[in-house]
């Protein structure tokens, strides 16, 4: 496929923060030892990085962001910019990082996100953000915040194909039993269908346990050629596919509220890896809110469209089921830090594919999928990870 990224770059380091709640460290300290930590991973000193990628923080913005940050480290990138796509930026700015480094504008880029939406923020500055988020005209006046957003979609979907909220329930019951696993994660202890449906109505039909965490943290990759990739410390995880797809900004301009464009990011993402989703050993998809992951479900071609509540009764995606999603816990049960919460979903992924996961793994897992979104559905990449160049 001419200009394809397939195979030409790989993920030589990653790591994580602490996460959760962090007060003794700021979202710039959680961003500068998520990228120190990363480069030790990678078995490289600050000094050989060359690209520097970070999102801006919501309790701590800063004007030049990835500038500052590199500032903070003292160290003199040629390549050097802060990303905002919501939660997908992660991805959308992976997508980039690999188009640079391909066309010689760095050699080691290092992807960084940290925020303290935990810690750093006020309970009245948090809601200040959630209600900011929608049209001036059309959204704002009404009173809706985030979580009213993505309700909207729910009723959708509930409406048009008769999902019920048991069947969101599963994603949330799903991403716990993942979390139980997994040492670092935010929320540990199992929980059920009926501790989701009973717990605090947010959003009809979203209840508190649909919804993700509010969380401090932050995660970092290094990413650099293929080619030298085989050089550093740990089995390098290789880009295969990777696509993007934006029908929307606000959600009362979405075409659909049942149909996102995770259809087009996948497709493309398919074509360039040239594979489908039956070659998937896991997916890490974008759990702000349960319905997001029917949805992605859906739109990715793990089911039919209007099948994804079957889908999470009768297949699963839990860590016994026959799709393994989000892991590490997700955003649901792991941390959401904000635009960087989808950072943990790409280190796991390295560390599945790695084969170092610990009592999560997926057994001999060759190839997954990644998928997050910003805004209310609106912007969407999808990324295939493998461990074999091609």
């Amino acid at each position: 496929m001419m200009g394809s990224l397939r195979g030409k770059v790989a993920i030589v380091g990653a790591a994580d923060t602490a996460v959760g709640k962090v007060p003794e460290m700021s979202a710039t300290e959680l961003c500068v030892d998520a990228i120190l930590r990363a480069v030790a991973d990678a078995g490289l000193k600050k000094g050989d990085i060359d690209g520097l990628v970070t999102c801006n923080s919501m309790s701590q913005p800063m004007l030049y962001h990835a500038e500052a940050i590199a500032e903070y480290l003292q160290i003199f990138p040629r390549y050097c910019i802060a990303a905002g796509a919501g939660g997908g930026t992660t991805f959308s700015i992976l997508h980039h990082a690999a188009s640079a480094i391909a066309t010689g504008m760095a050699e080691t880029i290092v992807i960084a996100m940290a925020d303290s939406l935990r810690s750093g923020l006020t309970r009245e500055q948090a809601m200040l953000m959630q209600s900011s988020t929608g049209h001036p005209r059309f959204e704002q006046p009404y009173g809706p915040t985030v979580p009213a957003y993505y309700a909207l979609i729910a009723q959708a979907h509930m409406a048009e194909y008769g999902t019920r909220e048991e069947h969101f329930a599963e994603v949330a019951v799903a991403c716990r039993a993942h979390a139980a696993r997994n040492p670092a994660a935010q929320m540990r202890d199992p929980i059920t269908v009926d501790d989701v449906l009973n717990s605090r109505m947010i959003a009809d039909p979203l209840h508190l346990l649909d919804c993700s965490l509010v969380s401090d943290g932050g995660a970092a990759i290094v990413l650099t050629s293929a080619e030298r990739a085989r050089d550093f410390p740990h089995d390098p995880v290789y880009l295969l596919g990777v696509g993007e797809g934006h029908i929307h900004e606000h959600i009362s301009q979405a075409h659909s509220l049942t149909t996102s464009a995770a259809r087009e990011a996948g497709a493309r993402a398919y074509d360039m890896a040239g594979l489908g989703p039956s070659d998937m050993d896991f997916a890490q998809l974008y759990d702000c809110f349960t319905p997001t992951v029917l949805v992605e479900l859906e739109d990715l071609g793990f089911c039919r469209k209007g099948e994804g509540g079957d889908f999470l009764t009768s297949e699963g995606i839990g860590p016994t089921g026959a799709l393994p999603v989000n892991t590490h816990g997700g955003m649901l049960s792991h941390s959401h830090p904000g635009n960087p919460g989808s950072m943990f979903a790409l280190t796991e992924s390295v560390h599945q594919l790695r084969h170092d996961a610990g009592k999560r793994q997926v057994s001999d897992a060759k190839v997954g999928l990644l998928h997050a979104q910003g805004g209310i559905m609106s912007s969407h990449t999808t990324l295939i990870l493998g461990r074999e160049a091609g």
